[in-house]
């Protein structure tokens, strides 16, 4: 008899990738140090090539990053990244052409932290099969302070109007919706009795399968802010269905899986190449783990 598997294991929900966060900066050289010469990240050499947006790759994910005042996600990214050492190295030279700014990191034993020159909080992870998948390079998640009592209402509307998978977890850090966005991919809504800060029109975009069905629940309610193309569509406010109160307040900016830049391979470059020490065909990062002989599959 053949080998039994959990089917369900791979099912994902009507969400099937968080492809991009997006915060606007003031200045493109200072985040360029950050991004790319700190955390080793790479410029999109495609896409938003000017001085007026700078895309940048996170495996199959993005920060978009539009020039303006600065915003702040409330919250923090989590970004799996290889190599913590070379990482840690990276961040400690940008640190002369970042003072003056809200940069820092910190090492952690489960993660290291960084701070933005803006206040965004970064936590980077090594590859962790178990926790993150086969994700080496990638966003396997974005989290958020919430106000207590939110996290219930947060789930059933992720299940309700998107067809998301989602869950509620309660720890050590405290009671928290998960919402499953992709593979290994999730935004975490953690509940928190801080003062939440004032949402300033930062952003998130996710691509659904089922991409009419959830708009048409959300415009019976009045809640889709903007009808942007055939293609795509935005909402805000996350609600509790019940009452209609305002649970949280986070732009999605809703995608088809028929937009044209859904699955783009995006580049990746090796960030510990250099012109004096460089190796040929090791330019580039792989965004997933290499199969081995343990690797379930063939």
């Amino acid at each position: 008899m053949s080998k039994k598997y959990d089917r369900s294991a791979e099912d994902v929900g009507n969400s099937v990738a968080l492809e991009h966060v997006n915060v606007m900066i003031p200045d493109q050289t200072v985040s360029t140090q950050f991004y790319c010469a700190g955390l080793g990240l790479t410029r999109d050499p495609y896409l938003m090539a000017g001085t007026n947006n700078m895309w940048i790759n996170v495996g199959r994910s993005q920060f978009h990053m539009p020039t303006g005042k600065p915003q702040v996600l409330r919250g923090h990214v989590g970004i799996v990244m290889p190599d913590r050492e070379s990482l840690l190295g990276r961040l400690a030279r940008v640190k002369p052409q970042l003072k003056g700014t809200k940069f820092a990191f910190k090492e952690h034993n489960a993660c290291v932290e960084a701070v933005s020159p803006w206040g965004n909080v970064i936590r980077l992870y090594e590859p962790d099969e178990e926790r993150f998948g086969r994700i080496n390079l990638g966003i396997p998640y974005v989290e958020f302070d919430v106000p207590e009592g939110t996290a219930d209402g947060i789930v059933r509307f992720y299940k309700e109007i998107i067809a998301a998978h989602a869950y509620i977890t309660s720890n050590g850090d405290g009671r928290a919706a998960h919402a499953v966005v992709g593979q290994k991919q999730e935004l975490i809504f953690r509940e928190t009795d801080k003062k939440i800060a004032k949402y300033d029109g930062h952003h998130l975009q996710i691509y659904l399968a089922d991409f009419s069905g959830p708009h048409k629940r959300l415009l019976e309610r009045g809640l889709v802010t903007e009808e942007s193309d055939q293609f795509q569509y935005r909402f805000k406010d996350i609600v509790d269905l019940k009452t209609k109160k305002v649970l949280f307040t986070i732009e999605h900016e809703i995608r088809s899986m028929t937009h044209p830049l859904y699955a783009r391979p995006l580049v990746n470059r090796n960030p510990t190449q250099s012109n004096r020490d460089y190796a040929p065909e090791h330019d580039a990062w792989r965004w997933n783990m290499p199969h081995d002989e343990h690797s379930p599959i063939p």
